[in-house]
């Protein structure tokens, strides 16, 4: 009976520290970074994405959640040529002639379509300090950039969740 007590007591504890993770890492919608209507009329209403995002993509374009590794597959085997968007206002972000295998299970570029598509801001949340990749015409969470990747020209790894991303393949 006390080592059911125990048990019950530990799987209890760990519910807890589970939820306070999940609390601390879901964020609301970042407020005076993210782009607004009023500031671009091409964004669409933090309503307008609620409603046409899957909760997943919304969370993580719009909250900086990360999705899981390997999740993105249709994104992560995409070998067409074309144009990769910002799932939630079409902004032109990356070419995939700049997308290369990283092994890391996200999609990887070593550079943006061009210097203006997104914004780059450190983060300092999950104790460390990393460089946040945004899209530069409405704001939303794209990823991070790192500077471990000596195999590309750019020697950057722009690491990029595939649900902020639309692919329109080149018209033949």
């Amino acid at each position: 009976l006390i080592l059911s007590h125990l048990r019950l007591h530990r799987l209890t504890v760990l519910d807890h520290c589970w939820q306070q993770v999940y609390r601390a890492t879901v964020r609301e919608p970042r407020g005076p970074t993210m782009a607004t209507p009023d500031q671009n009329p091409s964004v669409p209403t933090e309503a307008a994405l609620r409603a046409r995002l899957r909760p997943e993509e919304y969370d993580v374009l719009r909250r900086g959640g990360t999705e899981r590794p390997w999740s993105g597959t249709d994104i992560l085997e995409e070998h067409r040529t074309g144009i990769y968007r910002c799932r939630a206002c079409g902004a032109e972000l990356f070419r995939s002639t700049e997308k290369f295998e990283s092994g890391c299970g996200w999609p990887s570029f070593f550079d943006p379509r061009d210097s203006d598509a997104v914004v780059l801001r450190t983060d300092t949340s999950h104790g460390m300090v990393r460089t946040e990749v945004r899209c530069a015409r409405c704001g939303s969470h794209l990823g991070h950039v790192f500077d471990d990747a000596p195999q590309t020209p750019t020697g950057q790894r722009y690491c990029i969740n595939a649900v902020c991303l639309d692919f329109a393949p080149a018209e033949s």
